[in-house]
């Protein structure tokens, strides 16, 4: 499958662009990573983010700290303890072509600056579909399991898998780690999947969609009695922390160590030495995919030797050594019935394609995204037509084309409305968007529930036993139409206790958990208000520069009177730019908008959010890097690289705001401007030993 990709011809066409991926690609993460409920196929993810990738590549002065080209996975879930990895828990780049292989193993020769004789090995093995997870060995002894979670921070769930059998609860062997944290995948085999299914219907009980869901499912339970009755299994294929003993020099030696201290690893992974036998052993796995017991959705290429994957280092999000080779998508044909509309939370009106239910790669589909006005008119696609749509292991399915010999004679283009279907206010479509939004904001009921379920959501507000149906069930009886009215839902207390499902217990754990959110930290409250690109990253860089609410929003009340004193002071925080300001201005600018932040202020306790205490071994924490001229002992990308690892941004061009310079052979203007300006310096000789 190639991913193809436009990008825009100017900034500001990529910046409105961007503004319409990036939530949609946040959206989707969430309910993979965190709800088990994928909303988009794997292919379908796979070109969002392939497009947000290549905008920012383009337009490098757009990338912010919050994009989820920057972050790993999702924020953990509500119910579980959260674990900080000692290491984080990566994701990996995607490969989709056989020429996407020879171009990593050309980079990786390049960012080494090894020969064209030099060797180069990849460890291969399949990529399992399932859910990563880590496990933590002190002495031999297995002491704590954890998810991924948003890479940084996962959720404990030790209990849970210490009922797998594939987890040895004590290593044996040689050369064990006084600790070692081992990291691999939870999965299902197809078999066990169809077997707990047919169990699961016969029960009149709920079925999973697929395997991965199930065992992702069946992992994050809270009661580990239910875990343990499921058929899961585990793979180990990669360490996190390690502390003494002998795990080897390379990830081949490693697996071998792992199978013998007990660990289950698949039988077919292969150490492979160039090109060829790398795109050999893909086709062959792709050939037997089918057969195989277990669901698998690419290879995962490893270069092979420790010392340079350490040089090689990582990016924000993943591993420059290491890249996933993905599979093609399965494809079907089935007929589209209509197009309905959907009103999200920021008002955006999506095309959805509600389809004659079809069976691709062994799941059920009725239902596909159609993205975009544009979209949908690229494509001309129509009710009544025929089309082929594809799938790559999740649920909902991408639409691939329509067999326009098959289209009926009557068939009409879809027309999208000059009016929201939800509320009846103009839908308008701004200059330079993808997307056409309800202007109702909070008027319109689909945006007020979604923003009220925003509010709520784990990574907000996060009241206990406090979910989206009980958010659109208050609201119906019109008790919550703004953020406030959820805390004033205490005083019916007594009428929550009359509701079905309810009663005095649960009506007064309700407003217990309510009453203990009303102290909350600034970032999670920014964060809630749902400000178009006001991520968790930018929500978070936002409160430590201004650290109250006070100071906060008085910036931003400056920011919607266009005090570009105000503006430019945003500006200057890193990963803030020009559209982020335009948004943090048009929402403070709506009276009807600042009216409900003071309303909740008037509820709520504001904790104050202080800049985070900067790790001592991180030499070069916050400071601003340039290296000019060229460099003799390492790559100018291994150097930037290296850096970055202790805390630095590294800059292309010399300010007063540099913090220091390193020279490297034949530098020009930069190195004249460093001196001129007086700034710290070092030769490549310098830098090399402050590495160490």
């Amino acid at each position: 499958m190639t991913v193809s990709v436009k990008v825009p011809k100017d900034a500001l066409m990529a910046e409105a662009r961007l503004a319409t991926l990036r939530p949609r690609m946040l959206e989707a993460e969430a309910a993979y990573y965190q709800d088990d409920d994928p909303i988009l196929t794997d292919a379908e993810y796979d070109a969002l983010r392939a497009e947000v990738v290549a905008i920012e590549a383009a337009f490098p002065a757009l990338v912010t700290e919050d994009s989820p080209t920057q972050t790993v996975g999702a924020a953990p879930a509500w119910g579980f303890a959260k674990v900080t990895h000692a290491r984080p828990m990566l994701s990996l780049s995607n490969a989709f072509e056989d020429q996407d292989v020879i171009d990593f193993f050309d980079r990786v020769r390049r960012f080494l600056s090894l020969s064209g004789s030099d060797p180069v090995e990849l460890t291969c093995e399949p990529k399992i579909d399932g859910l990563s997870a880590t496990i933590t060995f002190e002495k031999g002894v297995f002491k704590l399991g954890a998810t991924r979670g948003d890479g940084a921070v996962g959720e404990n769930i030790t209990a849970n898998l210490a009922t797998l059998a594939d987890v040895p609860k004590t290593l044996s062997g040689v050369g064990i780690p006084e600790v070692l944290e081992v990291r691999g995948e939870v999965y299902m085999a197809k078999a066990d999947f169809d077997a707990m299914n047919a169990a699961l219907e016969a029960e009149g009980k709920k079925v999973f969609a697929n395997p991965r869901n199930a065992a992702a499912g069946s992992l994050r339970q809270l009661d580990p009695a239910i875990t343990a009755a499921r058929p899961l299994k585990f793979f180990a294929y990669s360490l996190g922390q390690v502390e003494g003993g002998d795990v080897g020099e390379s990830h081949w030696a490693l697996l071998q160590r792992l199978a013998d201290w007990g660990f289950v690893t698949n039988p077919l992974n292969r150490l492979c030495a160039s090109p060829d036998e790398v795109l050999a052993y893909y086709h062959d796995i792709e050939a037997r995919r089918a057969a195989l017991p277990y669901d698998i959705d690419g290879v995962v290429y490893k270069v092979n030797r420790f010392d340079y994957q350490s040089r090689m280092g990582q990016v924000s999000r993943s591993p420059r050594w290491a890249t996933a080779h993905k599979f093609p998508a399965e494809r079907a044909i089935t007929r589209l019935n209509d197009i309905s509309l959907q009103v999200g939370r920021t008002g955006a009106l999506t095309p959805v394609a509600n389809l004659e239910p079809v069976t691709v790669g062994g799941v059920v589909v009725s239902r596909a995204t159609l993205h975009n006005e544009d979209e949908l008119r690229r494509k001309d696609i129509r009710a009544g037509d025929t089309v082929v749509i594809q799938r790559a292991g999740d649920v909902i399915p991408q639409v691939v084309e329509v067999l326009l010999d098959k289209r009926p004679a009557d068939s009409a283009t879809f027309e999208f409305p000059d009016a929201c279907p939800v509320c009846g206010s103009p839908a308008v479509r701004p200059e330079g968007e993808a997307v056409r939004r309800c202007t109702g904001d909070l008027v319109c009921a689909a945006q007020v529930v979604e923003r009220l379920r925003h509010f709520i959501s784990r990574d907000a507000l996060d009241i206990d036993g406090f979910g989206a149906k009980n958010v659109e069930q208050f609201h119906g009886f019109g008790w919550i139409k703004a953020p406030a009215d959820i805390f004033r839902l205490v005083t019916r207390e007594d009428e929550i206790a009359g509701l079905e499902g309810w009663g005095e217990t649960s009506a007064a754990k309700l407003s217990a958990a309510i009453n203990a959110r009303r102290v909350i930290p600034l970032d999670r409250l920014l964060f809630g208000l749902g400000i178009r690109q006001v991520g968790q990253n930018t929500a978070r860089l936002l409160a430590r520069r201004y650290e109250t609410a006070e100071a906060l929003f008085a910036q931003f009340d400056r920011v919607a009177a266009r005090d570009l004193v105000a503006e430019t002071d945003l500006l200057d925080i890193d990963g803030i730019g020009p559209s982020v300001v335009a948004d943090i201005g048009r929402f403070f600018a709506n009276e009807d908008n600042r009216a409900a932040v003071d309303d909740l202020l008037a509820q709520v306790e504001v904790e104050a959010v202080r800049a985070p205490t900067l790790d001592a071994d991180a030499r070069l924490a916050g400071k601003t890097v340039v290296f000019t001229g060229t460099l003799t002992q390492m790559s100018r990308a291994e150097a930037k690289a290296r850096a970055e690892a202790l805390g630095a941004k590294v800059s292309g061009s010399v300010s007063k705001k540099t913090d220091l310079v390193v020279i490297g052979l034949d530098a020009g203007s930069k190195a004249k401007k460093a001196a001129d300006l007086e700034l710290e310096t070092m030769d490549e000789d310098q830098w090399i030993a402050f590495l160490g």
